[in-house]
C-alpha cells in the first residue's frame, strides 16, 4: 500500500538575522518554503541604498509532509516551529497564497503583529483578490482590509479600493 504524503505549511523561526540563508539551504534541499521580503530605502552615514528585508523578521515558511518535518530542525540557522498550544501552526494555504499576491500587487501592503480590534466582515469580490474574506478597518486614517494569519498572530493589512469587495454576515 502507498502511503500518500500530506504536505502542510509551518512558520519556522530562525536565528537573527539568518533568514536569507536558511531560505537558500531550504531551496537548496528542494523544500518548498517562502520567505516574503519587501524593498526598503535604507540610509548610512554615506549613501543610500534599496534593499530587500524580511517582512517578518525571523520568520521563513516552509511546506512540509511528516518525512521532512525532522529533518528541516537539522539545517544551520533554524531555532524551531513556531507553535500553537505545543504543536507545530500550520498555516492554511489560502493565507500563504494571499500574503504572496498581496505582497506582488501592492509593495505597501503591511504585515504587523498589533492587536487590531475586530472590524466589519467582508468578501473581496473583484480584483485579484477576488473570493478573500477579512475584515474592514480603519488604520493610520486609511480603510484597509487586514486578513490575520491566526497561527503566528500575525495580520495583512491590504489596500482595496471600496468597491471591491462587500459585507458578509458570518
Amino acid at each position: 500500500m502507498i502511503k500518500i504524503l500530506k504536505y502542510n505549511w509551518y512558520a519556522i523561526y530562525t536565528k537573527p538575522r539568518a533568514e536569507k540563508k536558511v531560505y537558500q539551504k531550504l531551496n537548496d534541499i528542494n523544500i518548498e518554503c517562502y520567505l516574503p521580503l519587501q524593498k526598503r530605502l535604507k540610509q548610512w552615514s554615506d549613501r543610500k541604498k534599496w534593499v530587500e528585508e524580511p517582512i517578518i523578521r525571523s520568520y521563513v515558511f516552509v511546506k512540509v509532509s511528516e518525512k521532512e518535518y525532522y529533518s528541516v530542525l537539522n539545517i544551520q540557522g533554524i531555532s524551531r516551529y513556531v507553535t500553537f498550544e505545543g504543536k507545530a501552526a500550520s498555516i492554511p494555504e489560502w493565507q500563504i497564497n494571499t500574503m504572496k499576491l498581496a505582497l506582488d500587487v501592492d509593495p505597501e501592503t503591511e504585515i504587523t503583529d498589533k492587536n487590531i480590534m475586530p472590524g466589519t466582515p467582508v468578501q473581496i469580490k473583484a480584483g485579484p483578490f477576488m473570493g478573500i474574506k477579512g475584515e474592514l478597518i480603519e488604520y493610520k486614517g486609511k480603510k484597509k482590509v487586514v486578513v490575520r494569519i491566526d497561527n503566528i498572530g500575525q495580520s495583512l493589512l491590504i489596500n482595496i479600493p471600496i468597491n471591491f469587495f462587500e459585507k458578509y454576515n458570518v
